[in-house]
């Protein structure tokens, strides 16, 4: 297990001393399907339901207590005025309210269809979630891929971004030793993280998660625990190999990193005593930040990055399920909105209708 995912479990175990019995039995029956990231986005979701109920003076006593009867009693209209709570008071946007209903969809179909009593009854006999709809997403496709052109690189900037974090940045800070002495210590880390997203699509956490161990030099594959805890091999660049290469050739000397310490990418020690610890998830997300806004795009996040890899792979592959596996998308639907971003090709051919054609 890594260690985000043991710190996880950890935050896990804690809240779930704060929500009813039910909520951990339900928890533990999807231990072996779902990560401890997206559990505990649950438990969250569940607190946040919970302390309504109270709010409201639904019930009167602590989250600890509430009773499988209350859930079983509420209303239609008492659940829709938790999810308008969740839109207009706490600002959630529609998306949000979705995941956070889907969370307890699956709970409450828990209670009323898979667990049951000694007596083989179910926990619940009326499930009002089942009775509840999900918000409409009224942007299209279409729409969203527009709105994530501007945000992503396309054609030449995917290089020139790379380029930029590589050699270029150093141009803008040279005047500031302390800025400059920063990237200097961490050009090469820096710049094999932004070609390995650039160059494989990875999110974030598996990033983060990334042991020298996990990867494999001579197929340039990564090994990662994707959601829902699934192991996968992830093709990556050949680029991106060199960029690892040369960071893996600085790592250990430059960060004074131990023969224990296994993770892929670390951060210096602090202080005297200090250890090179794992590259936080915030870390990596402030480090792409600094260099997307002097880039010029300051739109630019890790997420927009796997997106770039994304565009760029339909463009060059178009081959949707070959793009499902390596993004590791549940659903083919996320994977096709990759196939409504606008490339050259089809923009000049477009044009090329305009023209006034010779008779």
């Amino acid at each position: 297990m890594t260690e985000q995912s043991q710190l996880h479990n950890k935050k896990l175990s804690m809240l779930l001393k704060e929500l009813p019995w039910y909520v951990e039995e339900f928890i533990d029956h999807r231990r072996r399907k779902l990560s401890p990231a997206s559990l505990l986005n649950y438990c969250h979701d569940y607190k946040i339901f919970f302390q309504w109920l109270i709010s409201e003076q639904l019930f009167a006593g602590h989250i600890k207590d509430i009773p499988l009867e209350l859930l079983e009693k509420l209303t239609v209209q008492q659940v829709e005025g938790f999810l308008n709570a969740l839109q207009y008071e706490h600002r959630n946007k529609a998306v949000t309210v979705n995941r956070k209903l889907s969370a307890l969809k699956s709970l409450f179909n828990y209670l009323q269809n898979i667990a049951e009593t000694r007596d083989l009854k179910p926990y619940i006999n009326r499930n009002v979630m089942a009775k509840i709809e999900f918000n409409e997403l009224k942007q299209s496709m279409e729409t969203l891929a527009n709105k994530m052109e501007g945000k992503i690189l396309l054609g030449d900037e995917y290089e020139n971004f790379r380029r930029f974090v590589a050699h270029d940045y150093v141009e803008m800070i040279k005047d500031n030793k302390k800025l400059t002495n920063f990237y200097q210590m961490n050009k090469e880390r820096d710049t094999a993280i932004i070609s390995l997203i650039l160059g494989s699509g990875l999110r974030l956490s598996e990033v983060v998660n990334l042991n020298l161990e996990d990867i494999d030099f001579t197929k340039y594959s990564a090994r990662v625990i994707r959601k829902g805890n699934k192991e996968q091999y992830v093709f990556f660049s050949k680029i991106a190999m060199d960029d690892l290469q040369q960071y893996l050739h600085i790592r250990e000397k430059r960060y004074h990193v131990e023969k224990a310490n296994k993770a892929l990418f670390v951060a210096a020690p602090m202080g005297p005593k200090g250890k090179s610890r794992r590259l936080t998830a915030r870390s990596i997300e402030k480090m792409i930040e600094k260099y997307a806004h002097s880039f010029g795009k300051p739109a630019l996040s890790v997420h927009k990055l796997r997106h770039s890899f994304a565009t760029r792979y339909h463009a060059e592959i178009n081959d949707v399920p070959k793009l499902r596996r390596q993004l590791g998308h549940s659903s083919i639907q996320t994977t096709m909105i990759y196939t409504h971003i606008k490339n050259d090709d089809l923009r000049s051919a477009v044009d090329r209708m305009d023209m006034p054609k010779d008779h």
